[in-house]
């Protein structure tokens, strides 16, 4: 902090020689010998002053001057910290990176490891309450399941859906989590936090942690000391642990023996929220100590000095006769204004209307400070957090800069005016150019726009149409089965199937990235 000090406006320290040149004039205009010397004799000036007792007064004029020079100082901006500007995410952005192999069937938590692991990615996304969050699958492979989002609902569908008979390579590759949770980040073009919720990490895997990373790392172990058996499919859920039965355990000494070599956080699940509070609390931790180095602006901590230099201000005046009055003043508004706007009318007194706006937006009262806001960004910004979106739209449209296009592009999007999204998006990467955030909202837009004009499509057509013929298959059951050669497909074209449930789409998705990375 010391180091990062400085004023944002440092020419205002030039008026620091007002309250000393007043400091100075008053200590001259209160010397009587100077003031007398030409008009009396030096050997009468001297039987004739009588001197100030010992006692050292306050003079108004240093209280002036202290006055003057807080106030100096206030408008010199000073600041050590930066700030994200307004309406940019600033909540920490995370990877849940969701250990799917064999032996997080195991049942030693119930219903199973995996059923757990679900429980508690809910309770994180629930505590996070709408930060942008990104989903890693990974066995003997490591999948995207969804990018940096905040929509809670899609986070919940698809981690609902995890499984581990949708991995298409059997084991444990924890570096090529890392690495797919690290792209995600990346792509996000922020640092953030990636969380291993895993029942163990392979040695030859420890060498990836110890990478040098701007991204905070933790891992949650899920199981017991004691293990238990894995669930098959064709089993269900065993009782005992005889036979060909695998029988799994949560090496304890492994994970501390990680963080031991690497530093990496290691906790296990525990039965209560404890876990999630740790895990939510270093998320917070992580990202606050990347902030200040990412934040666009720094914090001008002027403001801070205002209630110092207020209150030797009325210190300034002799015998008090002017406080009185200004104290008289401010009760006889305080009795006469209506009981309900006696705080505003205090308030108006010192503080700008975007003052006291930024008072009720930091303290989540955004109703209140989109009345408050003259700066049409900020109240767009209330506008928005108070989920008066088409106002918001409104508001932002006043100017007309990068950041008001991409503002007016996300809220048009929960307007559902897709189209419109997506030209704000475009307009606001015109003024500024690769802004991952707009990059990553203009696809969102298109992909939901492009849904839509299918719906669109679908429901004009009339399901109430009689068929020119109806004929009956009576050979269905001779056919033969047919085989899907997923080598043949691309990627991409497994979005496009919305027949089948997220837990085989992702199967599907999986198997096809495998195939294309074989040589």
């Amino acid at each position: 902090m010391i180091e990062d000090f400085h004023f944002l406006r440092p020419w205002w320290l030039l008026a620091i020689l007002l309250p000393i040149g007043i400091v100075w004039f008053a200590s001259r205009s209160s010397n009587a010998r100077n003031r007398w010397k030409d008009m009396i004799a030096p050997h009468l000036l001297e039987k004739l002053i009588v001197d100030a007792s010992g006692r050292t007064r306050v003079r108004p004029s240093w209280l002036l001057a202290a006055v003057l020079g807080l106030a100096v100082l206030g408008a010199a901006g000073p600041t050590w910290e930066r700030e994200a500007p307004p309406f940019v995410e600033d909540t920490a952005p995370l990877v849940l990176a969701v250990d799917l192999s064999p032996t997080m069937d195991a049942i030693d938590l119930t219903p199973s490891r995996l059923e757990r692991a679900k429980l508690k990615i809910k309770d994180i996304i629930a505590q996070r309450q709408g930060a942008r969050t990104a989903v890693i699958a990974y066995a003997g492979s490591a999948h995207l399941v969804l990018p940096l989002t905040d929509d809670s609902s899609l986070i919940e569908t698809y981690t609902d859906a995890l499984a581990t008979r949708i991995m298409p390579v059997d084991g444990k590759d924890t570096a090529a989590a890392l690495t797919t949770a690290e792209q995600a980040l990346s792509e996000g073009g922020v640092a953030g936090t990636v969380v291993f919720i895993t029942d163990g990490v392979e040695q030859n895997a420890f060498d990836a942690f110890k990478r040098k990373t701007d991204n905070g790392i933790l891992i949650l172990g899920v199981g017991t000391a004691e293990g238990g058996p894995v669930k098959t499919a064709d089993e269900g859920f065993p009782t005992g642990t005889g036979g060909s039965r695998v029988f799994a355990k949560l090496d304890i000494d492994a994970l501390k023996n990680l963080h031991a070599l690497t530093g990496v956080d290691v906790a296990t699940i525990t039965d209560d929220d404890t876990d999630v509070r740790w895990i939510t609390q270093r998320v917070a931790t992580n990202f606050a100590q990347k902030k200040s180095a990412q934040g666009d602006r720094w914090k001008d901590a002027g403001w801070l000095l205002l209630a110092p230099a207020a209150v030797l201000f009325a210190l300034t005046f002799r015998r008090g006769w002017v406080v009185r009055l200004g104290t008289a003043f401010i009760l006889a508004r305080l009795v006469f204004m209506p009981t309900s706007s006696h705080a505003a009318g205090f308030a108006d007194m010192w503080l700008t209307p975007d003052q006291q706006g930024r008072i009720a937006f930091e303290r989540g009262n955004y109703d209140d400070a989109a009345t408050r806001f003259h700066d049409p960004m900020w109240r767009g910004v209330a506008l928005y957090r108070a989920g008066k979106f088409a106002q918001a739209v409104d508001a932002f449209a006043a100017v007309d800069s990068a950041e008001s296009w991409y503002n007016q592009g996300n809220s048009l999007l929960f307007l559902s005016k897709f189209e419109e999204a997506v030209t704000a998006y475009k307009k606001a990467l015109d003024k500024r150019k690769e802004w991952p955030e707009a990059k990553a909202n203009l696809a969102i837009a298109e992909n939901l726009l492009a849904t839509q004009k299918d719906e669109e499509q679908e429901q004009q057509q009339d399901p109430n149409q009689k068929p020119d013929e109806v004929k009956f298959d009576d050979k269905g059951k001779k056919g033969k089965a047919g085989q899907v050669d997923v080598a043949e497909q691309t990627s991409e074209m497994w979005m496009k199937n919305l027949q089948v449930s997220p837990a085989d789409l992702m199967a599907r998705k999986f198997a096809i990235e495998v195939q294309e990375k074989k040589p």
